[in-house]
C-alpha cells in the first residue's frame, strides 16, 4: 500500500489555522459530524469550503499532490490507465479533538471508484509531541500502560498477531505520530484509526477526499 508523506508548507498551515479560527467563531458553521465516524464529543467536526478564495492555493496544492499520488502508484506497480484522471476535492473537513476524542477504525468514500484521501495536523498538543516517534525509534512498547500511541494515527490493511514474526509474516499496520504540517496521502479504501489522548490541548486535523474522474477526450 502506498502511503505518501508530504511536508505541507508552513504558510499553508498558517492559512488553514487562520481559516479555522474564524470558522469556529462563525455561528453558521456547518457540522460534518453527521457524515463522519469520529467520536468527537469535546471538540467539533466541521465542513470546510475548499472553493472559497481564502483556500484557493490550498485547494490547488492538495489536488496537485493527489495527482502525483496516483502517478506514483502507477509507477510503483508498473500499471497504466486508459486515459487521464481529473482530480477534484470531494470533501474537505476539520476535526478539533480534545482529551478523550477519537476516530474508530474506518475508511473513506468518494464519488468515483478511484479515490484518494489525505490528512494532516495544524495543531498538536505538547504531550503528543513529546512521545517517541515510531518512524525514528522503531517499535513501540505498550507494556505497563505506556500510552506510547496516545493521539496517534494508525493505518491497517490486514490482520496482525503476536506470532507474525515467528511465521515470517510482515506487519499489516503502520503507526504515525501527529506532527504539524506533516501530511499523508493514501487510497480512500485504506482503514485507519485515530487514538484518543489525555491532557490539555487541541489536536487539530484537516482531511480531504479526492474524486478521480476519467477525462474524456474528443476525437
Amino acid at each position: 500500500v502506498l502511503l505518501m508523506e508530504v511536508q505541507f508548507p508552513k504558510e499553508m498551515v498558517d492559512t488553514l489555522n487562520k481559516y479555522l479560527d474564524k470558522l469556529l467563531k462563525n455561528k453558521d458553521r456547518i457540522t460534518a459530524a453527521d457524515t463522519l465516524v469520529g467520536q468527537i464529543q469535546a471538540g467539533e467536526q466541521l465542513t470546510m469550503d475548499h472553493e472559497c478564495e481564502e483556500l484557493d492555493e490550498v485547494n490547488v496544492t492538495l489536488c496537485s499532490i493527489a495527482a502525483k499520488y496516483v502517478a506514483d502508484f502507477l509507477g510503483m506497480t508498473g500499471q497504466t490507465m486508459a486515459g487521464d484522471r481529473q482530480i477534484e476535492i470531494d470533501h474537505l473537513w476539520s476535526v478539533h479533538s480534545y482529551a478523550g476524542d477519537y476516530n474508530p477504525i474506518h475508511d473513506h468514500g468518494t464519488k468515483t471508484a478511484m479515490g484518494v484521501s489525505c490528512t494532516t495536523w495544524t495543531k498538536v498538543p505538547e504531550q503528543i509531541s513529546k512521545l517517541t516517534d515510531p518512524s525514528v525509534e522503531g517499535k513501540l512498547s505498550y507494556f505497563n500502560a505506556s500510552g506510547c500511541s496516545d493521539g496517534f494515527l494508525e493505518f491497517t490493511y490486514g490482520r496482525n498477531s503476536t506470532r507474525d514474526k515467528e511465521i515470517l509474516k510482515p506487519t499489516y499496520a503502520t503507526m504515525f505520530k501527529p506532527k504539524v504540517g506533516t501530511m499523508y496521502f493514501f487510497p480512500s479504501w485504506l482503514q485507519h484509526v485515530v487514538y484518543p489522548f489525555r491532557g490539555e490541548g487541541e489536536r487539530r486535523t484537516v482531511a480531504a477526499n479526492f474524486n478521480c474522474f476519467p477525462v474524456e477526450h474528443n476525437e
